[in-house]
């Protein structure tokens, strides 16, 4: 409320073009917002990520990608709304580092084109932060955006059903092989008789290699759960 309040007051320059700021959206105006690099099929039939030409599904629609056939995944899919670039890579970093908690909201929404593809769910849980790091960060922004998502959808909030049980590094600057070393059953699962034969959605800002969403997946599936998609803001392109 307050900051619904502080935007109607003082409304807020974009912050791409410095323009005045859009309602509903304190930090980014209507034309910025609207050219964001959003993503579309055709696409990686599991992990959505996508293909240079529509002929990579235009015979197989369930065309899995080298990655993808190499290493499967725990997850059964996964969808991001956008590419990590440019504006986008703007307003994720606002939201992550500088706690603009108010863009929750509007990037949550980016994720509806996503939803049909996903289905029914039972449950949304958010990646988790290990205590260490939620205090240094002072919030989670898996866990708002799965707060805003649960609002969209009507979905319920899992949101202390994973937990991070040590520390990692930052997986900045690690290649793939090291990122899935460093998340290695850093996962577990509080309560695994609510995500026993369910279908769990896993929420998370951004994908790169997958890793982090990977290892939750395997925790979340050797808990029981039946089916576990994620879904992402945005993907760190190759």
């Amino acid at each position: 409320m307050f900051s619904w309040l502080a935007q109607t007051l003082w409304p807020s320059e974009c912050a791409a073009c410095r323009k005045p700021s859009a309602d509903g959206n304190p930090y980014f105006c209507e034309a910025c917002w609207t050219r964001l690099p959003r993503l579309a099929a055709p696409w990686c039939a599991c992990c959505g990520a996508p293909f240079a030409a529509a002929a990579a599904t235009s015979h197989s629609p369930d065309h899995r990608c080298a990655d993808c056939r190499e290493r499967e995944p725990s997850f059964d899919l996964a969808r991001a709304a956008l590419a990590y670039d440019g504006p986008a890579a703007d307003a994720i970093h606002l939201f992550k580092y500088q706690r603009r908690r108010a863009l929750a909201r509007p990037l949550s929404r980016l994720l509806s084109p996503c939803l049909e593809e996903v289905g029914a769910v039972d449950g949304v849980v958010p990646v988790p932060l290990h205590p260490d790091r939620l205090r240094e960060r002072e919030f989670n922004q898996a866990l708002a955006l799965a707060q805003a998502l649960c609002r969209q959808t009507g979905w319920p909030l899992w949101w202390d059903q994973l937990e991070r049980t040590r520390p990692t590094t930052p997986q900045v600057g690690l290649d793939a092989a090291g990122r899935r070393r460093n998340v290695r059953g850093a996962f577990v699962v509080a309560r695994p008789a609510r995500v026993e034969g369910r279908c769990v959605a896993l929420v998370d800002d951004v994908l790169t290699t997958g890793s982090t969403v990977n290892e939750c997946a395997r925790a979340l599936k050797a808990a029981g759960a039946s089916r576990v998609v994620v879904l992402a803001v945005a993907r760190q392109l190759r």
